[in-house]
């Protein structure tokens, strides 16, 4: 005999705040990313110069990531359907892969620009670049401080579209130092090596968005979850003899699910041990969508043609 039972969390409401903090973030960040592009890319083509012009496309990178972003969030608002039980959650998590790809895919392009440069530096007028370059340092300081309100930590979305605009930063922090040594030195190998040490830390970022966003999608136990945790802490329930087959996955960002079977010694206790298991791997763990199968133990594991692990 088994029993089988579905456990909802109670904590909505605030669940709903970081969400509304966060569409808030991006939207924000997006409309300021945005309007410098164009700024930028008018600036560029006055000047004539091809470093505020590929800085220009770095930016229409983040405006697209960040646009992306808010649009995964937006359509994970959607109600679940019959075809669609988990809602559309979980595209966040895909635009996130996206956005690290995007920034792994930059940062090459930068190493390859670099490349060339330090074979032929260009020349470069460097007061327009200075002057643009700080305007954009202080637009990035700004779409930064405006995710920073968002919930950047528990969010992978948020955290990809973060790290976005802080490479930009970075570029920003790049081109002025260039400039000033171009403009004072003469030193047109700063343009190059500036970029390369900002196409570094683009790529270590991207790969680790990419990394933890791939994890999610592979429906790999989230990180802040131990599964031997989880499994000694039901077993110290009452009554219970054994925790198996027991599986953590997350749909989204903070968004824990699991699935379970507990044996249990002794008769009728099979609603009090779902009912202390659900409370405890809410509470203790985060967990608030929880599928467990008691049974008891005599009757052995109803996995008849496989092994229980």
């Amino acid at each position: 005999m088994g029993t089988h039972s579905h456990g909802h969390g109670h904590s909505h409401g605030h669940g709903h705040h970081h969400h509304s903090n966060n569409k808030k973030a991006l939207f924000w960040a997006f409309l300021l990313i945005a309007s410098f592009m164009v700024v930028e890319v008018i600036g560029g083509a006055l000047t004539n110069s091809l470093a505020l012009l590929s800085d220009a496309g770095h930016m229409l990178s983040d405006a697209a990531a960040l646009g992306l972003s808010l649009f995964a969030m937006k359509l994970g608002e959607r109600k679940a359907t019959y075809t669609k039980t988990y809602g559309y959650k979980r595209f966040e998590i895909i635009a996130a892969a996206l956005n690290g790809l995007t920034l792994i895919i930059i940062s090459i392009y930068i190493f390859f620009e670099a490349y060339h440069r330090l074979l032929n530096p260009p020349e470069v007028q460097s007061l327009g670049m200075l002057t643009i370059s700080v305007i954009g340092l202080l637009v990035n300081i700004a779409a930064a401080w405006i995710l920073m309100s968002g919930d950047k930590d528990g969010n992978l979305n948020v955290r990809s579209a973060f790290l976005h605009v802080l490479g930009d930063m970075l570029g920003s922090v790049g081109a002025i130092t260039a400039a000033l040594l171009i403009y004072f030195f003469g030193w047109g190998l700063a343009d190059p090596i500036a970029s390369i040490a900002v196409a570094i830390l683009i790529i270590i970022s991207g790969w680790r968005v990419t990394k933890e966003s791939f994890h999610v999608l592979m429906e790999g136990a989230p990180d802040e979850i131990k599964l031997e945790e989880v499994r000694a802490a039901l077993m110290k329930i009452p009554n219970v003899a054994d925790v198996h087959d027991i599986h953590v996955w997350s749909i989204t960002s903070g968004v824990f699910m699991l699935s379970g079977h507990i044996a249990i010694e002794g008769e009728g206790l099979h609603d009090q041990v779902l009912h202390e298991a659900q409370e405890l791997l809410h509470d203790s763990f985060g967990i608030e969508h929880s599928t467990l199968q008691v049974e008891g133990n005599q009757d052995g594991c109803p996995c008849v043609h496989r092994p229980c692990n």
